[in-house]
């Protein structure tokens, strides 16, 4: 029975992980979309980097 709440408590927290990253997403990409508009390649850099982080994670999570 322990178990099994571990295991449900694991993937409401798990549910809830993707969710956040999926938000996060959107205003990375928001963001990213800002910083081209001002060829503001530093912004457009470090944009990039925090997408393939997220990306990374959300493949973990098998979530794409």
């Amino acid at each position: 029975m322990k178990q099994l709440m571990n295991f449900m408590g694991r993937e409401t927290g798990e549910k809830q992980r993707k969710a956040v990253l999926r938000l996060e997403l959107d205003y990375e990409l928001a963001t990213l979309f800002d910083a081209m508009s001002e060829s503001d390649k530093l912004k457009i850099t470090e944009c990039k980097e925090k997408l393939k982080k997220i990306r990374q994670e959300l493949l973990a999570l098998k979530a794409l």
